[in-house]
């Protein structure tokens, strides 16, 4: 018979399946709101309008000339002013297209990075499974390696909208897109991104075979899934609508300027070159001869005349946007709330998910945390009880040898 006391070696790991794919679902969601985030903040630093070098004080300065030259159509310092002010507008136009054009270059950028983190995760990943797979069959524990792989599955989820599950023989299995496998066992796939049609990197599943699938619009998760919204849809949006601004302003400009004189009677040239905001340029030739500028109306004499100077400086109020419902002004206003206002709207969506993962996280550890005072406490109440255990033995040992000494 065992008198002794008998310690049980195995160490039971407290994992609750069901609420760790609840924390890679809602890391999936906080990695998508956390890099929309990141990436619509950069945008809205491109439409600042509160410096005072933006679009909006560019516009307000180029009616502002148009104006100066309506009191003083022959005036050189007016017509000066004008082309200046003109070729600073349409920098402005450049500068913010090639800014957003940048944004998006620089979120290319961000994707092929975290593709070389997927892949490197999802090698890792089978690489634990078969560790976990031959320690388990050995008879030893591998608690700190499937701790290392829940690890690198919320990591991988904070990328990449992801399904997993465990196999009859305790593999994790992780697919993504529209099924395709990531990690199956001891394999990996792994992903890769090719430029589409306008230029930027979509993202494609490699097979065993090398053939490639493109899975860009089944991404619905992770920062991949930030980037892409912002890069696909937010930024292309915002550049359509700065094109669509540029190129309206410069057909109704060219317009009436076209139909003007100029110091000299001679019709008016097109004013500005170009068709967006990526090419919007004051005609070269205004730019060199301010004489050129037709401020006059064709049955005015010159110089002298003002009335197309007053027909384009109108244009400032005109209904000219949006199917002639709004205009210049309230067109670009309408677009810089709209940045702020997805800012808003996902930095809003972030803290909700960081407060999500707060909660799960924290009920995690309650169920399979360790705590550390808890332990403690335990550790000096089972020194007590051991103590107190000792003490009685002696005591009974003691009355032992007096019995033994008394029957002596």
């Amino acid at each position: 018979m065992n008198t002794g006391v008998y310690a049980d070696k195995k160490i039971e790991r407290m994992h609750d399946q069901f609420l760790a794919a609840q924390i890679s679902g809602e890391q999936q969601s906080l990695g998508r709101w956390q890099s929309q985030t990141q990436a619509l903040e950069r945008v809205e630093i491109i439409f600042d309008e509160t410096s005072g070098f933006g679009l909006n004080q560019a516009m307000s300065d180029f009616w502002n000339a148009w104006q100066d030259l309506v009191n003083n159509p022959a005036g050189h310092l007016e017509r000066m002013s004008l082309a200046a002010k003109s070729e600073y507008l349409t920098s402005v136009f450049q500068s913010i297209d090639a800014n957003m054009a940048q944004a998006q270059n620089d979120i290319d950028a961000n994707i092929q990075n975290a593709i070389g983190q997927i892949n490197r995760i999802t090698g890792d990943i089978a690489n634990l499974n078969v560790q976990i797979t031959s320690a388990e069959v050995g008879g030893f524990s591998a608690n700190d390696l499937q701790d290392k792989r829940d690890l690198l599955l919320n990591e991988l989820s904070e990328l990449i909208d992801v399904d997993s599950f465990y196999d009859n023989n305790g593999n994790l299995t992780v697919s993504v897109g529209t099924g395709q496998p990531l990690v199956e066992a001891g394999h990996a796939w792994s992903l890769t991104t090719n430029p589409n049609g306008v230029g930027h990197q979509d993202i494609f599943w490699v097979a065993s075979d090398g053939s490639q699938v493109d899975i860009t619009a089944s991404i619905g998760g992770g920062n991949l899934k930030g980037w892409l919204d912002v890069r696909d849809v937010h930024i292309a949006d915002y550049n359509n609508r700065l094109d669509s601004l540029a190129g309206n302003l410069v057909a109704e400009v060219n317009g009436l300027h076209t139909t003007g004189l100029d110091v000299t009677g001679v019709l008016g040239q097109a004013f500005f070159n170009g068709t967006d905001a990526s090419t919007i340029t004051l005609n070269p030739n205004i730019a060199i001869d301010v004489n050129l500028i037709a401020a006059a109306g064709a049955t005015e004499g010159v110089p002298g005349g003002n009335a197309n100077a007053v027909a384009i400086a109108s244009l400032q109020h005109g209904l000219t946007m949006s199917g002639n419902t709004t205009t210049f002004d309230d067109f670009y206003n309408s677009l810089v709330s709209d940045v702020g206002g997805a800012v808003q709207a996902a930095t809003t969506q972030r803290n909700h998910q960081s407060e999500m993962m707060a909660l799960l996280q924290t009920y995690r550890e309650e169920v399979s945390g360790v705590n550390l005072d808890e332990e403690m406490i335990n550790l000096v109440k089972f020194q007590h009880a051991y103590d107190a255990a000792a003490n009685l033995i002696s005591t009974v040992d003691e009355m032992m040898h007096t019995i033994i000494n008394m029957a002596r």
